[in-house]
């Protein structure tokens, strides 16, 4: 008895084995490649997956950007996103579409958690699984993953979510060029 039930694992992972490595060839064969230009439209995207472009993340947004839309949709991208755009498409930079939304310092969303009932419909609108919590529990944001996209605020029915700035840290820290133009090892040189 127990050799047919050995028997008939040994022809099953032995199927098993065959398919995988049929589908295996076939994933890499037929595979489909993507276009680079919309891996490095997508890169310069903030990847807020906001939606204020009027699409519903950055990769769609990119991909119509690469099929000739207009660059000047992004509002937490916002001007530095859009010269970056016209740079890589070799186009002239635009101004901020103020349909789609005004510039903004980046902020994250902060659950006032006393106050929370745990309904979990922000973490239903979270497009990046930034909120942990669970039904009838108090939420919280994980702020590292949080990308101000504010999708989170409107659904909350005790309104107990508010979007703060972010406070510049070690990651987003970014260096400012000296307001004269001249580095120290320049004025020595300007001098000699």
């Amino acid at each position: 008895m127990w050799e047919n039930v050995l028997i008939a694992v040994a022809v099953l992972l032995g199927l098993a084995a065959i398919f995988g490595a049929i589908l295996g060839f076939a994933a890499e064969r037929f595979r489909v490649e993507g276009n680079p230009l919309v891996e490095e439209i997508d890169a310069l995207l903030p990847q807020t997956q906001c939606g204020q472009c009027g699409f519903p993340g950055c990769r769609p947004y990119a991909e119509s950007i690469a099929g000739g839309d207009s660059i000047n949709k992004c509002p937490p991208g916002g001007e530095s996103t859009i010269k970056a755009l016209a740079d890589l498409l070799d186009v002239e930079p635009q101004p901020l579409d103020a349909e789609h939304g005004v510039e903004q310092e980046t902020r994250v969303a902060v659950i006032r958690e006393d106050e929370c009932i745990g309904c979990t419909k922000c973490i239903q609108a979270c497009p990046v699984d930034a909120i942990l919590g669970a039904a009838k529990h108090m939420h919280t944001v994980i702020e590292s993953e949080c990308t101000g996209c504010d999708l989170c605020v409107e659904p909350c029915p005790v309104d107990c979510i508010d979007m703060v700035t972010r406070e510049p840290d070690i990651r987003s820290w970014t260096w400012s060029p000296p307001a004269s133009g001249l580095i120290a090892t320049d004025r020595q040189r300007v001098g000699a």
